[in-house]
């Protein structure tokens, strides 16, 4: 499955950079993300809780930092499983200058398998355009606050 999308931020490149690389902002921001641990240079251990239809369950992974061009781009590689299945992603993220202050885009390809692929590619879609719109705005809220 492909998901495509932007979000503009109010802030300029280099803070939306630190930002969005800052595991403390990222916890508060990834919708579900219970822990996000260090387990070295770029590479966290996360648990999420993520309901799609009838199906939840916690996930357990790990996201790594890939190809860092700052303040331009970077790559986001996640992978976990759980009761509901698995889900893999790898995702380019690129920051582009604005009037008003960043352009976010990413580009992801996304597998899922289990008991969370039978809910549908269209179901997953939409789940997962709801979650990266409340990802973006809570990530502008901090950026703001911050």
């Amino acid at each position: 499955m492909k998901l495509e999308g932007s979000y503009d931020v109010p802030a300029p490149r280099a803070k939306v950079w630190d930002v969005f690389l800052n595991p403390k902002q990222l916890r508060k921001a990834i919708p579900g993300c219970e822990k996000l641990e260090a387990l070295g240079d770029d590479e966290y251990k996360a648990t999420l809780k993520i309901g799609v239809a009838a199906v939840k369950g916690t996930f357990e992974g790990k996201v790594r930092l890939l190809d860092k061009k700052q303040p331009d781009s970077y790559r986001l590689v996640a992978e976990g499983s759980g009761g509901p299945g698995f889900v893999k992603a790898d995702t380019l993220i690129t920051l582009t200058e604005t009037d008003g202050g960043t352009r976010v885009s990413y580009s992801a390809d996304v597998q899922v398998g289990g008991l969370i692929a039978g809910v549908g590619q269209r179901m997953l879609g939409g789940v997962s355009k709801m979650m990266a719109d409340q990802f973006f705005n809570r990530m502008s809220d901090l950026l703001q606050s911050s």
